[in-house]
């Protein structure tokens, strides 16, 4: 595999999650007892998605951020998931091959670790009202989809992005959150040409009153 299609892996990591990844800045839901503390978390999680929409100066703050929260609370599966997931954002801040892929797998083996960490505890909400267990496995989907086929994460990130929309917790999850998710569904569908698929996930972003349901809307046409 050569090296340029490597290092576009993340511009095709961007354009495939960043929208879901925006719409969560809209939880303001504090968490419970042992969470990172919400402000810090807001601050990190604003750097995250201002670098994931292309603005290269707040990669390192959104990694150095996330890493600091995570030495905080180690256990924490939510932060090491975004730490790893601003990891992986570095492979943008650099023209050597070598060190993207090194950002790159470095990040994902922090989501894969973020994964592992789940127990039943993580049901709870532990940032902004959103079941970690939840939270944990779409940041991972939104990754693992996002990278090109030679780093074989598709199947898993479309397995993970299954499981939180199969889940019992998904019906009470906050929903900025929900509605995220399912324009990430819907985003899938259409890559994979399952317009159906695709137009179902717009319309419960619709009929749901998401806040993305303008985009969903907007969707629907490009489709029809």
């Amino acid at each position: 595999m050569n090296h340029p299609s490597r290092s576009q892996f993340l511009r095709r990591a961007v354009v495939a999650g960043v929208m879901a990844l925006s719409a969560l800045a809209s939880l303001v839901a504090a968490g419970p007892a042992g969470a990172a503390a919400d402000a810090p978390f807001q601050s990190a999680f604003q750097s995250f998605v201002q670098a994931s929409a292309g603005d290269k100066s707040a990669i390192d703050a959104a990694a150095d951020q996330f890493e600091t929260l995570l030495k905080a609370e180690p256990t924490n599966p939510v932060l090491m998931a975004y730490a790893g997931a601003s990891t992986a954002l570095k492979a943008r801040s650099t023209s050597m091959p070598w060190k993207k892929m090194s950002f790159a797998e470095d990040g994902l083996a922090q989501i894969d670790k973020a994964l592992a960490m789940l127990t039943p505890a993580h049901d709870a909400p532990i940032q902004r009202g959103t079941p970690g267990v939840l939270e944990v496995r779409f940041v991972a989907a939104n990754t693992f989809l996002g990278v090109p086929p030679f780093m074989n994460r598709a199947e898993r990130g479309a397995k993970l992005l299954g499981d939180v929309l199969a889940s019992p917790l998904f019906e009470r999850a906050p929903l900025p959150f929900k509605g995220a998710v399912w324009m990430r569904a819907a985003a899938l569908a259409e890559k994979d040409q399952r317009k159906d698929d695709a137009r179902r996930w717009f319309n419960e972003v619709i009929q749901h009153a998401a806040p993305q349901a303008d985009a969903a809307r907007a969707k629907l046409k490009e489709i029809a």
